[in-house]
Order: C-alpha cells, then structure tokens, then sequence
C-alpha cells in the first residue's frame, strides 16, 4: 500500500509541474530523432497483459539467467514461503542461500569499483553526438526534473520521514553519502542496493523488514522514475504537437501506475519503460522518445538518486509503523555515534533482532 501511494504521488506531482513548465512548448522533432525512439521500443512491454504474464519465469532458474528483476522478485518470495513452511528443515537451505548473498554482494562491490569508467564514457559519448545546442535546448525539462526530485525528496519524504519516524531528512542522507556517489557514478540504484541492505540494519532497522522492504522497493518503489515517466510524456506530447487533455492525461498517470512498476533500478530501464508505455496507451507518440534519448544519461542520475532515497525512507517508515525499528541506536548511529564498518558489505550483527 505504502509503495502504490507513494508511486502514485510521485506520479502526480510530475504531471503538475509538466502542466506548469510546458518543456516542449518550443522544440522541433527530427527525423532522425523519430527512428531513434522506435528502437527504444523493441523489447518493452507491448501492453499491460504482456507486462503481467511477463513477470511469470519460464523457469526458476530462467530469472536469473535473464536478468528479470521483477521474475526474480517473485522466485525469491516463492521460495521464502516455501522455507517459512519447511521450519527447522529448511534452515540448512536458508543458511545456504546466506553464503551465496555473501559471495555476490563482494562480486558485486568489485565490479562497482570499475563502474565510474564506463560511466565517464557514456557521458562523453553523449555530449559529442548532442552538441551543446542540443543539451541548451533541452535545458528546461532537465532543469524542471531536477528541482522536481530534489522537492520530492526533501519535502514530500522529508515531511513523511520527520511526521512518522521524527528523523530529520538530512540526517538520513548524510549517513547514506556514500551510496549516493556510487549511484552518481553508475546512474543505477541498484549498484547501491547490497549497501543499502547493510546499512539499514546497522541502523536499526530489523533484518526481516530490511530484507522484505528495499529488494520489494527497487521494483516497487520508484519514485524517480514515475516523476519522470509523466513528465516526459507530457514533454513528448508537446514537442509532437499532440498535447495532452486533462482527461488524458488522468488516463495516462493511471497507466504509468503499472508501467512504472515494471521499471528495475538499472541503467536506462526508465527510457525503456517510457517507450512501452507510450506504445501501449498512445502509439503516436512514439517516435517523440527520440528527443529524450540524448539527455536520458543526464537525467537518469536524478532518477537513480531519488528511487534510492524513496527506497531508504520506506524503510525507515515502514520499520516504524511495525516497530521493528531500534530508535536508540538509529539517532546514535545517524548521528556519527555507531558509524557504519565500510570494509564490509554484509552488516553481520547489525540491526535490531
């Protein structure tokens, strides 16, 4: 419930400041644009049924092998039930399944540490196809996304956090520094997702709440995204001459409801998302994702950094409303007090039992 409020709120708060900026109002498509967003849209969802059975694996291990977060999300489930169900059989298993998170999570933080370099070259890349005219004449919508996101975060979350948890929004953020210039540099949540576990937990926060609320969030949870997901789609609609009705764009925000929540935190899943939902609610605007693909690595940044704090502060609260957070050693730990042990990924011993 909290994941669909939120989504939904963060979906609105798009189309209002979409309606008040006007971004396209102004701009051009090219034909060489218009090819561009075709091939975007290969491989997206074709309709909310596709997008349904999609999260359906062929097999247990096809998840895996796919790299279908939200198919592994639903394995992942299937099979803590099934342990919750064997009892005291199944904990050799689970302690199992606990040595190989171990061995991923330092695989994954190895791989991370080579990840700022590829960053730096899709970025050149994109500066040297665009120009800086192009990047100047995009420069509302990139600049309207990103106040967007920071007074989502700081006032909607900030205000949420503060009312149910009374931690101060800053405070949060300052301890999850690090994380945050991993994602800058990646342009992915999900860099930062074996860290965000860990440090939720030395926090505080209960494992059993950790372990269910931030995997469940980085499909769920996407802030980011769903403010992008309607502000582009009105920047679209605009730039093709088609602009939305009021009406329309009700239609539209409850479509990207589900859209979004096909959109996994990794890199470009939000261009991707963009391209079939606009396929599947209104196929004429298509060709417009064009005009977005050339600053789409400037925005995902945004993206990123606001689906991992959403994720971060739905954690807080959520522990919160279950009581399965420790408020002692959260302001402690927040407060420099307990600091986090940065030589490890997996915070054993940590987080309230």
């Amino acid at each position: 419930g909290y994941f669909l409020v939120m989504s939904t709120l963060a979906l609105a708060v798009g189309l209002v400041v979409g309606n008040l900026l006007e971004p396209g109002a102004g701009l051009h498509l090219t034909e060489e644009a218009r090819g561009v967003g075709a091939e975007q849209a290969e491989g997206a969802a074709e309709s909310t049924t596709d997008f349904l059975l999609g999260i359906i694996p062929t097999t247990m291990v096809s998840a895996f092998t796919e790299g279908e977060v939200l198919q592994t999300l639903l394995v992942a489930l299937l099979a803590g039930f099934a342990l919750q169900a064997m009892g005291p059989a199944g904990e050799p298993v689970l302690r199992g399944i606990g040595h190989v998170q171990r061995m991923v999570f330092r695989v994954l933080g190895m791989i991370m540490w080579a990840a700022p370099v590829g960053a730096f070259g899709a970025i050149a890349a994109v500066v040297g196809e665009t120009g800086t005219d192009a990047l100047r004449s995009l420069a509302v919508i990139m600049i309207g996304f990103y106040t967007t996101c920071l007074i989502f975060v700081f006032v909607v979350l900030g205000l949420l956090l503060r009312v149910v948890a009374g931690i101060n929004i800053f405070s949060l953020l300052r301890y999850l520094g690090r994380e945050f210039l991993l994602i800058l540099s990646t342009s992915s949540s999900e860099s930062a997702l074996p860290r965000l576990i860990a440090k939720m937990e030395h926090a505080g926060v209960s494992r059993p709440v950790v372990g269910i609320t931030v995997p469940t969030g980085y499909s769920f949870n996407l802030d980011g995204t769903a403010i992008y997901l309607t502000m582009a789609s009105l920047f679209i609609a605009e730039v093709m001459g088609d602009p939305l009705s009021l009406g329309e764009q009700v239609s539209l925000l409850a479509f990207m409801i589900i859209a979004s929540k096909g959109a996994a935190g990794v890199t470009g899943a939000g261009l991707a998302t963009l391209a079939g939902g606009l396929q599947s609610h209104r196929p004429e605007l298509l060709d417009g994702v064009g005009l977005i693909v050339g600053i789409d690595r400037f925005m995902s940044e945004a993206r990123a950094l606001t689906n991992f704090a959403g994720n971060a502060v739905a954690t807080v609260v959520i522990g919160t409303w279950t009581r399965e957070v420790d408020r002692t050693r959260m302001r402690e730990v927040l407060g420099g007090a307990l600091p986090f042990d940065e030589s490890t990924l997996v915070a054993d011993g940590h987080g309230s039992p």
